[in-house]
């Protein structure tokens, strides 16, 4: 695969000072000769709560798949917590960063996934405990105390001895919620967490990460198509279109009073659900 590296990379505020938690500079990703991601500027502030929405097909999940190294930008640099993400910087240039470091800058980042992603043959309390012991090399009483106090937190206390087969899909996701938590992450992605569930169930899973969002200072990147529970949770929202970030802005002023024309009409038809 032919992949542009870049050669320098921007070092303000590298000394802590009102840095961002994630940042991404001229990031863009191509599959094949496809053009997904077009050359995106974003960056969170610890604790802000950034919704993403936007058409199928507009970058939305790219963007956090690279947040979470499980996609790598075909240029551009991507910084967790003033850290290279997907690089290295050597006598003043960029090098591709080695396995070992994209693991440890990945201990920042937790991600809820849009299929739950539970081990089947594990109970739940197991589920939840299974990173900490051996990721973050808790012992099993430590863990097993943060992951009750995480369970307690999302409603499942009482199913600690359940496994996921028995649970409905929207336990199964607050179980999944749970155990991205439990690892204490510095930011913490959600790719269209209620996509996979019925209707019925999506409130539960949303009311959940709306307290979450409300209680904690944890910094958040919200890939959603819940318009109602981006206004009511994100600090800031974003729209993109194209592989690119067309406009930004409040919840307020995005879905109050849009500037571009490309998100009036976006939000019109979704709202007519055309």
């Amino acid at each position: 695969m032919s992949v542009q590296l870049e050669t320098e990379f921007s070092d303000q505020n590298q000394n802590g000072v009102n840095r961002p938690i994630v940042r991404f500079q001229k990031v863009s990703k191509s599959f094949d000769d496809q053009e997904i991601l077009r050359e995106i500027d974003l960056e969170i502030a610890p604790g802000e709560k950034v919704a993403v929405i936007g058409p199928s097909g507009s970058g939305k999940t790219t963007l956090a798949r690279i947040l979470m190294t499980l996609e790598e930008p075909t240029s551009g640099i991507v910084e967790v917590d003033g850290e290279l993400l997907w690089h290295k910087k050597v006598k003043g240039k960029l090098v591709w960063a080695d396995e070992k470091h994209l693991h440890r800058i990945r201990g920042s980042i937790g991600m809820v996934f849009q299929h739950f992603n539970l081990f089947p043959h594990m109970n739940i309390l197991r589920n939840v405990t299974e990173a900490p012991i051996h990721v973050l090399g808790l012992s099993r009483d430590e863990a097993v105390e943060r992951a009750i106090t995480m369970l307690e937190k999302v409603g499942l206390a009482d199913k600690l001895n359940a496994y996921p087969s028995q649970l409905s899909g929207g336990q199964k996701q607050r179980v999944a919620i749970a155990r991205a938590l439990v690892m204490r992450p510095k930011i913490m992605i959600f790719d269209e967490p209620t996509s996979a569930l019925d209707p019925e169930l999506v409130g539960e899973v949303l009311a959940v990460i709306k307290e979450i969002a409300a209680a904690g200072d944890t910094a958040m990147l919200l890939i959603t198509h819940e318009m109602d529970f981006a206004r009511d949770v994100a600090d800031r929202v974003v729209f993109t279109d194209g592989g690119r970030i067309v406009e930004q802005g409040p919840p307020k002023e995005i879905f109050g009073a849009p500037d571009s024309p490309r998100l009036k009409s976006f939000l019109t038809r979704f709202r007519t659900g055309r």
